[in-house]
């Protein structure tokens, strides 16, 4: 029997399972609707899929450095206990060093991983350990040394915070020393030229809408408005802030006065830019009974 885009789609609305799937379920049953609805209930696809409209906010931040390469990967979890699990993490620290030969988070989902995608891999978790699962974020780093840190670590190389710092010349402690300042003051960018523009006009506009509202000379405003821009660009930009294990020096100051230059740095915090919609205990509960 031929297997049509319109027998693809049913089985997908039917079930919620992917398209290349739900294809492989039809081919695998000869086109046998229910056989296919069964073939997917037996794989645990079908029961994963239901799952996937669950908010997964929740989950590690893994880093791996392989000579001059670091990767920086966020596998997220419905909830923080699942971050907690020992086959969880075994998955998380496998896509991490997959992540090393990826170009970017949908070339890692295509990637192979013991002979299956990541994103089949990942949909095996899902099925097996019950909760919604996504690779949300990965972020790579090159340089002549890049140091990773994990802040509040789960296990070996994730948590939920990951940083990598990339450095010409000096040494693994003053690298090491970056990177748990990074992970502390989370910096917008590494120097004012990387910030972003729109970011630093929005910021200008509402810096002039309250010195307006002072009701000062437009000459006094324009002094106020490059006062207030040079802050905000000192706390946002890395090299520009107060290096947090000695605040007299910037960030910059410190790095140089032990024979380095900071050349680049990535910051992935689980969870990060995801709303969840909060619920109350009695619609929690009825929803766990639901299933």
């Amino acid at each position: 029997m031929a297997i049509t885009a319109a027998l693809v789609k049913q089985l997908r609305d039917s079930t919620g399972a992917g398209m290349m799937d739900a294809k492989k379920a039809l081919t695998e049953t000869a086109g046998d609707m229910e056989a296919a609805v069964d073939w997917l209930r037996t794989k645990g696809l079908a029961k994963a899929a239901k799952k996937s409209g669950r908010t997964a906010a929740e989950g590690l931040v893994a880093v791996v450095v392989e000579g001059n390469k670091g990767v920086a990967v966020e596998v997220n979890s419905e909830t923080d206990f699942v971050g907690k699990n020992a086959e969880f993490q075994e998955m998380v620290a496998g896509i991490a060093t997959v992540a090393l030969g990826a170009s970017d988070v949908e070339a890692l989902k295509a990637a192979d991983m013991g002979g299956k995608p990541v994103s089949e891999v990942l949909t095996d978790k899902i099925a097996t350990i019950g909760e919604n699962m996504s690779v949300r974020r990965m972020a790579a780093l090159e340089g002549e040394t890049v140091v990773a840190y994990v802040h509040n670590a789960a296990a070996a190389g994730m948590g939920k915070i990951g940083v990598l710092v990339a450095l010409d010349g000096g040494n693994e402690a003053i690298a090491k020393q970056v990177a748990m300042h990074i992970a502390a003051v989370n910096p917008a960018a590494l120097s004012e030229a990387d910030l972003d523009a729109s970011v630093v006009e929005k910021e200008k506009q509402v810096q002039m809408d309250i010195a307006r509202e002072s009701g000062k000379p437009d000459q006094v405003i324009e002094k106020m408005i490059v006062g207030r821009m040079k802050k905000f660009i000192a706390e946002s930009t890395l090299l520009n802030q107060q290096f947090v294990v000695n605040p007299d020096l910037t960030v910059e100051a410190a790095a140089k006065e032990a024979g380095a230059t900071i050349t680049g740095f990535v910051r992935l915090e689980v969870g990060e830019g995801i709303e969840v919609e909060k619920e109350d205990f009695a619609a929690e509960v009825a929803k766990a009974a639901q299933g």
